[in-house]
């Protein structure tokens, strides 16, 4: 029997993709599952939906002040670091670039590392030095690609394909290519399905 395949959808941008991305190979692992990380710009989603550029902020005070309260419960609940930055929204294309012109074994811990540093210690992802350190000694070489046509592409083909798989925010889960699942909070939907214990 083949093992199920989970793909997470995300970008630097979204506090939920960095909660849910806190989660997501300890979520495979339990599943036996085989997972697959989405990069996207996550601006470029919402403009093919015809979304504002932050629906966050589009929200009720109410409903606002109710997401920040949950973004810091599900910090608490999983005991990860939190810390809303003070520059949002943030820029991510920069970095997003940088990770597809990563070789394949670097971008998991340049994933975990940027996504601290924006959500943990409110540091600027889209400044060229900050990208620099984070990069480490793949630095120099990574900067030099993100302005290449093939990257450029690479980062518009991959949110393509988020459009084409019907996302329409991060993190998104698809199980299977076939079911998808929208939120950090949607975790144990998603682990039913990877177990086939959800079939709609």
């Amino acid at each position: 029997m083949s093992k199920p395949v989970l793909e997470i959808y995300w970008d630097f941008s979204s506090p939920f993709a960095y909660l849910g991305s806190t989660q997501a190979e300890a979520v495979a692992a339990r599943n036996n599952a085989e997972l697959i990380w989405r990069p996207m710009l996550l601006g470029g989603v919402f403009k093919s939906l015809d979304r504002g550029p932050v629906p966050l902020m589009e929200f009720s005070e109410a409903k606002r002040r109710h997401y920040m309260q949950d973004m810091l419960r599900w910090a608490a609940y999983w005991n990860v670091p939190f810390n809303f930055p003070s520059r949002f929204p943030m820029m991510t294309v920069k970095p997003m670039r940088a990770w597809l012109a990563l070789p394949e074994d670097k971008r998991l811990d340049f994933m975990r590392r940027t996504f601290h540093a924006y959500w943990a210690e409110d540091r600027d992802i889209s400044d060229v030095a900050v990208l620099r350190e984070l990069l480490g000694a793949d630095g120099d070489a990574t900067l030099a690609k993100i302005d290449t046509p093939e990257i450029k592409q690479a980062l518009m083909d991959a949110t393509q394909r988020a459009v084409d798989a019907g996302v329409f925010g991060a993190p998104s889960w698809v199980v299977n290519g076939r079911q998808l699942f929208w939120g950090q909070d949607r975790i144990p939907l998603v682990e039913a399905a990877l177990r086939g214990e959800l079939t709609i």
